[in-house]
């Protein structure tokens, strides 16, 4: 069973993250306050402990979780390399709809960052509420 180690959000498409102790996640808007809540196949993002591990490790560095910009930061599970996986969190359950692509800004962050989350979809996935 996937633990829940981290909240981010940002209030503005491309804003600061800032971490969140807790949050209201609804079918409706995603994880409250978060610009992308909206965005149906988008809503929430997360990022796997391990697979940050992983692309941290390759770098050789110790980077913040939010530096990925992701909305959860979950331990406990591998991440699921495949559309349309279930993943429960508690009570909110989340639908995998893609992975979450690494881009440049991950390069304007820490330099290798985007080739070191490309492989097995390392960069987490993008998820649908189904159940907040």
């Amino acid at each position: 069973m996937p633990k829940l180690i981290g909240i981010a959000i940002a209030k503005k498409i491309m804003g600061k993250m800032e971490e969140q102790k807790s949050t209201f996640v609804s079918i409706e808007n995603g994880i409250e306050e978060d610009a992308r809540g909206r965005k149906k196949k988008r809503q929430v993002t997360i990022l796997f402990e391990e697979d940050w591990k992983t692309a941290c490790k390759e770098l050789n560095t110790n980077l913040n979780w939010t530096t990925r910009r992701a909305n959860l930061f979950v331990r406990g599970i591998n991440g699921p390399q495949k559309e349309n996986t279930i993943i429960k969190i508690g009570d909110v359950k989340l639908k995998v709809h893609t992975e979450t692509d690494p881009c440049d800004v991950m390069e304007k962050q820490k330099r290798g960052l985007k080739i070191a989350l490309t492989p097995d979809w390392r960069g987490g996935v993008c998820c649908s509420v189904l159940h907040g």
